[in-house]
């Protein structure tokens, strides 16, 4: 058993999550109901959000293990604080410490976001040449690999591989490149008989001391991903399941990221909660009630 997070070290508090070293070989990882977009931080929660991406990132992490090893020790509060854990059920996870890699690798299936801006404008996306006539959630004619830089402050940065492999190495950049891809085929081609489309995704690695690559960070979330739900006509918009029902709330109101961002109102938070709970248990195929007693 550790002990609770207000005794160990903090070591980094994003803008979900807020990192704890245990020892020099593992963190402590705690995920809020914080909710950002357009790199802004809002100060109304969302109703058990970070026990949504926890507990999925830990059934993708599962699922994926034989793709690419990952960080993740244990999940459940019991085993790690006790009798003491019930504040943290569905929220902690203890996980190998790495050396995280400095680049985002994003791997796009279909056509949305700044993807599907960079389209209109160019034909276009990070330096992959499109077919004309494609329309917003169309299918790509097959997953490309966008990666983008981490920024410290400020936004991340789409880059195109060709600048990450100058900068990262051959060797190094198609290694997580034919890795992302694999994760992002793998989890796409589960959820497509369910009616629901992973239009993109992105990924975090790291390295352990003797240089074995990890998955990291989170894993196939409805914060790091887009999910969509088919609707049956097939011509109606699918149903996001994911933060861009945030993203175009925030739009509507006129606030993409710049000057005084707007109150979220409960109804909306309320709608983003449930958004989150429904992609849950439609990728897990169980409540959040039954994976927090199972795998918290």
């Amino acid at each position: 058993m550790i002990p609770v997070p207000s005794t160990l070290q903090p070591i980094y508090s994003g803008k979900v999550r807020e990192v704890y070293g245990v020892d020099d070989e593992r963190l402590l990882i705690v995920t809020s109901d914080r909710v950002s977009a357009f790199d802004v931080v809002f100060p109304e929660p969302v109703p058990g959000k970070g026990q949504v991406l926890n507990l999925l990132s830990a059934y993708w992490f599962d699922e994926t293990r034989s793709i690419v090893a990952n960080h993740l020790l244990e999940t459940r509060a019991a085993a790690l604080f006790g009798e003491t854990g019930n504040a943290w059920r569905g929220r902690c996870a203890l996980v190998r410490r790495t050396t995280p890699i400095r680049y985002e690798c994003v791997v796009r299936g279909y056509l949305d976001g700044s993807a599907w801006r960079e389209y209109e404008q160019t034909g276009q996306v990070a330096g992959y040449r499109l077919p004309a006539g494609l329309r917003r959630y169309d299918a790509l004619p097959e997953p490309i690999f966008t990666p983008a830089t981490k920024a410290e402050t400020g936004h991340d940065e789409n880059i195109t591989v060709a600048r990450m492999t100058e900068e990262f190495g051959s060797a190094e950049t198609r290694r997580l490149q034919e890795t992302s891809l694999a994760l992002y085929q793998f989890a796409h081609d589960r959820l497509v008989p369910r009616g629901i489309l992973l239009l993109d995704t992105k990924f975090e690695f790291g390295l352990t001391p003797d240089g074995e690559l990890l998955l990291i960070d989170e894993a196939l979330t409805p914060d790091s991903s887009r999910y969509r739900v088919v609707s049956p006509d097939g011509a109606t918009a699918p149903l996001a399941l994911d933060k861009q029902y945030l993203r175009d709330w925030l739009i509507a109101q006129g606030f993409r990221g710049d000057g005084s961002p707007p109150a979220l109102p409960p109804e909306v938070t309320t709608e983003l909660a449930r958004r989150y709970e429904q992609a849950f248990e439609l990728i897990a195929g169980e409540t959040l009630d039954s994976a927090r007693e199972r795998m918290g």
